[in-house]
């Protein structure tokens, strides 16, 4: 039976990990979502799991890619079966905390190790210095803390990531991040076996152990700065492809709106002729022609809204999007006004007015019961800014983070927000966009061009 100093190292890692296991179970809850009864189970079967197996690998000499491997597959298996989501989100959360922790433990490993045996060496006059169990266990307990801080960082600059993807592109971005940790498995497995990167046999085990270590601070070096340029360049990628895709729905849009203002424009300017031509056709009593020629005429016609904003081209879009919300049962209010002078071209304020209210539509057709659905739009100007704002209604269990909600079939939501602050801070704007108490809101304040670009003071 080994001795309780066998697993000096185990036991100085065991509160680390306790905090890098509750830095996880936030993570994945904040994108993941989980019921706390399932945050509990998590918690006690990762933390039980990862002191059975340290301590069968101490016991029964496992080798160290078997132990690695079973430890990582139990973790992905845990984050997969007690918390929400699609299971390619999951696999991906699960990724990126263990190449977290992996890396982490390996730099700060790797790092104090290069750290310490230069002090031994020099400043104690150490020919081969050693380390022991505990010091060994305080270095990966470090690790562990700056796994938690990394984790920490993570959580606010990864929501645009998890939000609103497609299922394909989670489980891509998982792939290289589980090859790198599988690399780490076997350079750990190698050393472990005493393989090192070795000085040319000549130097001695100094600095052998000193190669050895700083070969490891090298390769986690490359790997953190790998692994944050694929994962945040692919996402910034995507997102870019996301916008530009739809901002040329959005141009096709236009164009389809300002055809059929065109056509609306040339009936108006032709009812002359055309009642004229139904005269006719009622004195000779030919109703069926009649009944054609009326039908063409509707086919060309656009109704107009009475309320009109003072733009044809956002008078033609509000026209549209309240045909769809008495399609939806929505209430809709509008009171829009577009001054002459705000300085925004039509194309820009059709980009603004349509993502927005897609999604308000988006988010009242996702409403669930006999709840009661609203659209409300007011835009006017206010000193020498132009102010819009729009609330709709939601469902209160959405969550909105970073432009993004947490509904699976809402990923056009962040992009068109997107989209939207292009426009905004284009004209030196600002924008605002929050939810609470099943309301989502945004406020939205252009200067006109003669105005003072620091618009803070404006209102």
């Amino acid at each position: 039976m080994n001795r309780l100093s066998d697993y000096v190292d185990i036991l100085i890692v065991l509160p680390f990990y306790m905090g890098y296991l509750w830095a996880a179970d936030k993570f994945c809850k904040k994108f993941l979502g989980a019921s706390p009864k399932k945050e509990w189970l998590f918690l006690i079967l990762s933390f039980c799991g990862w002191l059975l197996k340290n301590i069968l690998c101490q016991l029964y000499a496992i080798p160290y890619i078997f132990g690695a491997l079973s430890a990582h597959i139990c973790f992905m298996a845990l984050v997969v079966l007690l918390f929400q989501s699609d299971w390619e989100k999951k696999i991906l959360a699960a990724s990126i905390l263990m190449i977290a922790a992996r890396l982490a433990v390996e730099f700060c490993g790797s790092f104090l190790s290069c750290l310490a045996l230069l002090y031994f060496h020099i400043v104690k006059d150490i020919r081969e210095p050693f380390f022991t169990e505990l010091e060994i266990g305080l270095f990966s307990g470090a690790g562990y803390c700056f796994a938690v801080w990394v984790i920490y960082r993570m959580s606010k600059q990864l929501e645009t990531v998890f939000g609103g993807k497609r299922k394909k592109w989670y489980v891509m971005l998982a792939v290289p991040l589980l090859v790198i940790i599988t690399v780490f498995d076997v350079a750990g497995w190698c050393a472990s076996n005493g393989i090192m990167v070795r000085s040319g046999g000549s130097m001695g085990l100094y600095y052998d152990q000193i190669f050895s270590h700083a070969g490891f601070l090298v390769l986690t070096l490359m790997s953190m700065c790998a692994a944050g340029v694929y994962v945040f360049g692919m996402n910034r990628i995507y997102l870019e492809q996301e916008k530009s895709g739809r901002y040329h729905s959005q141009i096709a849009v236009y164009k389809m709106l300002a055809e059929q203002h065109r056509q609306s424009e040339r009936l108006r300017h032709d009812m002359k002729n055309h009642v004229i031509a139904l005269s006719a056709l009622s004195r000779n009593k030919e109703w069926e022609k009649i009944d054609d020629y009326l039908k063409n005429m509707e086919g060309m016609a656009l109704e107009i809204d009475e309320d009109m904003t003072g733009n044809k081209a956002v008078d033609a879009l509000l026209h549209q999007k309240r045909k769809w919300a008495e399609e939806g049962n929505i209430r809709w209010e509008c009171d829009v006004q577009i001054p002459k002078g705000c300085g925004i071209n039509d194309f820009d304020l059709c980009v603004l007015f349509g993502n927005i209210l897609d999604n308000a539509l988006e988010a009242c057709g996702r409403m669930r019961g006999d709840k009661c659905c609203f659209i409300d739009i007011q835009a006017k100007a206010v000193k020498k800014c132009f102010l819009i704002e729009v609330r709709n209604s939601m469902d209160k269990a959405e969550k909105f983070t970073g432009g993004f909600t947490n509904m699976e079939d809402s990923q056009e939501h962040g992009i068109g927000l997107l989209n939207v602050g292009d426009v905004v801070y284009g004209y030196d704007g600002v924008l605002n966009a929050e939810a609470g108490n099943g309301i989502f809101l945004i406020s939205i304040l252009m200067p006109f061009p003669d105005a003072a670009h620091d618009i803070k003071t404006a209102v």
